[in-house]
């Protein structure tokens, strides 16, 4: 328990110090280009049906269980939020309280989707896409991949299974909820400040496959830190829709998956030319996840 008070006195003693940092930051996040990927991963998503067709069951009870938490908590939680709200907002309280409910429904959602639903379907989308544009060669290093008549197949995983939860992450997001109450520049700042730690996690899966080291890992992250805040800010904020969230949790990993592809063209790492393919069903590898 006192553990946990100094990590919850620590993060509440930084978060305006991080704040104000990323403030004065957001204008390098948004040239970085970062932010393009979570949503070139949405139109990669839709145009390529053998991704989605193979996770839809998934993506049914996901939106259900979205649907049940979101109006459970505007129910009982938005009406105290909006008197809350008031306080800093004034006749905006409203629109505040609205923002600060989906963040919570949203931190609820993920909370259960990952413990019970996303993390081995998001790896296994992640793998896919890779392969589709011609990275067996680095998926083959975490998962047996089997090939028959043109289709490739995932197998099992022979590495360990990633770590789904941070509790640094979980007081990060819980202790900067309060942002929302400022509507339109504090929702802002609330999805670039816990951006800045969840956009790297979206590339957990490719640091594993590539073997880096603790070190390695952290030093590509504080070179790459503003793309990273300002993909991870866009993926939190399709996140916050109702309803939808969940979908946009595996079209952010497709955007994942699509800007690791990126950094190995850049890096010179051999790829398999041929199995590149223009966003079109009709002619993409056909990857069965």
């Amino acid at each position: 328990m006192s553990n946990e008070r100094s990590s919850i006195s620590k993060a509440r003693g930084t978060v305006l110090e991080e704040v104000d940092h990323i403030s004065n930051t957001a204008k390098e996040a948004v040239l970085s280009g970062g932010w393009y990927y979570p949503l070139y991963g949405v139109v990669y998503f839709i145009s390529h049906p053998s991704l989605y067709r193979s996770l839809a069951p998934l993506m049914f009870k996901s939106a259900l269980a979205s649907l049940g938490i979101t109006i459970g908590m505007f129910a009982f939680t938005y009406l105290p939020q909006v008197a809350f709200c008031a306080l800093f907002s004034g006749p905006l309280a409203f629109v505040a309280a609205f923002a600060l409910v989906l963040s919570e429904s949203s931190a609820i959602i993920l909370f259960v989707a990952k413990a019970f639903v996303l993390g081995p379907a998001q790896d296994r989308l992640f793998d896919a896409v890779m392969i589709q544009q011609g990275h067996a060669d680095v998926i083959q290093r975490g998962r047996e991949i089997k090939s028959s008549n043109g289709v490739k197949t995932l197998g099992k995983s022979i590495t360990r299974p990633l770590s789904r939860f941070s509790k640094a992450g979980i007081i990060r997001y819980i202790i900067s909820l309060p942002l929302n109450a400022l509507p339109f520049i504090g929702t802002a700042l609330f999805l670039l400040y816990n951006g800045k730690k969840a956009g790297p996690g979206f590339h957990a899966r490719y640091f594993q496959l590539k073997g880096w080291t603790v070190s390695q890992r952290q030093q590509f992250i504080q070179k790459e830190q503003n793309a990273y805040t300002a993909f991870g800010g866009v993926s939190l904020a399709l996140g916050l829709i109702p309803f939808a969230g969940l979908a946009f949790g595996f079209t952010s990993t497709v955007g994942a998956a699509l800007w690791a592809s990126s950094m190995e063209r850049q890096s010179g790492t051999s790829i398999d030319s041929a199995n590149i393919k223009p966003i079109d069903e009709r002619s993409e590898t056909r990857v069965n996840i």
